[in-house]
C-alpha cells in the first residue's frame, strides 16, 4: 500500500475500498502498509467496516510499520503509536508490526524493540518484523531476545543481495522474508520489453524512479532488455506474464514468506494475472537462462551492500 501515500498520484478512497474488497473476493487477503504510508492505515479501517465475513470467509491479515524518527524510544512513545495505528486501522491488535529504523549508530532501536515486545506480551501486537535491516543487525537483535518472524528486504531478478548472507541467516532462525520491488515498480513486465531507455520525466511515479536507479547500478539498459527478452521467452512457454516469471522466481526462494505486489487501488489492478503465478513453476531450464544475463550484471552487493543498505548511506 506505499502506493496510497501520495508518490503514485491520486487515490480515490472510495474506488480504492472497493478494489480492496475484489482483491479479498479473489484470494488476496493480506496487506502490507505503514504508519508512514499517508492514509494507508485508514484506508484498512474502512477496509474492514465494509467486508462482510461469516464463519467460513478468510480473515485478511494486514502488517503495518512502525517507522520512528531516530531519537529517545520510551515506552509511551512507542505504546502511542502503536495505539495509534490500532484506532487507525480499527484492530485490537496488529498482526504484524514491521519495525524500522534508519540510522544504526544512535542505538535507542534496543529500546523500541524492547517495547515492541512488550506490547506483544499485552496483545496488541501478534508479532515482530523488522523493515530493511541488514544480516548484522539482525543477530544483533536475535540475541536480545526478540521474537522476530521476518524482514521485509527488496529482493528481485536483478537484486539477489538477500541469498548472499541474510536468507541462510533467517532459515536457521526460522524468519521469513517479506520481499518487494519484486517488479521493480513495474518495469519488469512487458511494457518496457523492447521500447528505448525511459528519460526521468517519463517516470512518473516514486516506484519507476526507485527501481530506474537499481536498474543503472545493476547493468546497462540494453542489459535489461536482455533480461527482459529472456524473462518473456520463459513466460511465452508456461503460458504467464513476465511479472508472473519474476514474481515466481523469488517466491521460489527458500527463505521468503511472500510477495509484496504493489497496488494503484481504484487506478489498475492484476488480480487475475497476480493469481496465475500460482499455476506454473520454473524449471532447471529457466533459471540457467535467466543466470546466463544476471551473472553479466554488476555485484550489487558490494556495490551497496547488505539488504536496506541504500536506505543508510
Amino acid at each position: 500500500m506505499w502506493q496510497v501515500s501520495g508518490s503514485h498520484g491520486f487515490i480515490d478512497f472510495n474506488s480504492a475500498i472497493e478494489d480492496m474488497l475484489s482483491y479479498h473476493e479473489s484470494g488476496f487477503t493480506t496487506w502490507d502498509l505503514a504508519d508512514i504510508y499517508g492514509p494507508a492505515e485508514d484506508f484498512i479501517g474502512e477496509f474492514f467496516r465494509r467486508l462482510d465475513l461469516d464463519s467460513n470467509s478468510v480473515k485478511p491479515q494486514a502488517f503495518t510499520k512502525f517507522v520512528p524518527s531516530p531519537g529517545q524510544m520510551s515506552k509511551q512513545l512507542v505504546q502511542q503509536a502503536i495505539d495509534v495505528s490500532r484506532r487507525r486501522m480499527g484492530v485490537e491488535s496488529i498482526d504484524l508490526i514491521q519495525f524500522h529504523w534508519w540510522d544504526y549508530s544512535f542505538n535507542a532501536y534496543h529500546d523500541a524493540l524492547i517495547h515492541l515486545q512488550s506490547l506483544k506480551d499485552d496483545g496488541k501486537i501478534q508479532n515482530i518484523g523488522l523493515t530493511n535491516f541488514d544480516t548484522e543487525h539482525m543477530e544483533i537483535i536475535t540475541d536480545w531476545d526478540i521474537e522476530l518472524v521476518s524482514n521485509q528486504v527488496q529482493y528481485s531478478i536483478i537484486d539477489q543481495r538477500p541469498s548472499i548472507k541474510m536468507e541462510k541467516f533467517c532459515l536457521e532462525n526460522n524468519i521469513g522474508l517479506l520481499t518487494y520491488g519484486t517488479l521493480l515498480g513495474g518495469l519488469l513486465s512487458e511494457k518496457y520489453l523492447g521500447v528505448d531507455e525511459p528519460s526521468p520525466d517519463q517516470l512518473d511515479t516514486a516506484s519507476l524512479q526507485k527501481y530506474k536507479h537499481m536498474i543503472d547500478a545493476w547493468g546497462e539498459w540494453d542489459l535489461f532488455q536482455e533480461l527482459l527478452q529472456t524473462c518473456d521467452r520463459i513466460a511465452k512457454k508456461h503460458n504467464v506474464s513476465i511479472a508472473n516469471v519474476a514474481t515466481r522466481f523469488v517466491l521460489d526462494k527458500p527463505a521468503v514468506s511472500g510477495v509484496i505486489i504493489g497496488a494503484r487501488l481504484g487506478v489498475t489492478n492484476h488480480m487475475e494475472d497476480n493469481s496465475r503465478v500460482f499455476d506454473f513453476s520454473l524449471d532447471s531450464d529457466d533459471y540457467e537462462k535467466i543466470s546466463l544475463v544476471t551473472d553479466k550484471s554488476s555485484d550489487l552487493f558490494s556495490l551497496i551492500g547488505d539488504c536496506g543498505s541504500e536506505y543508510r548511506r
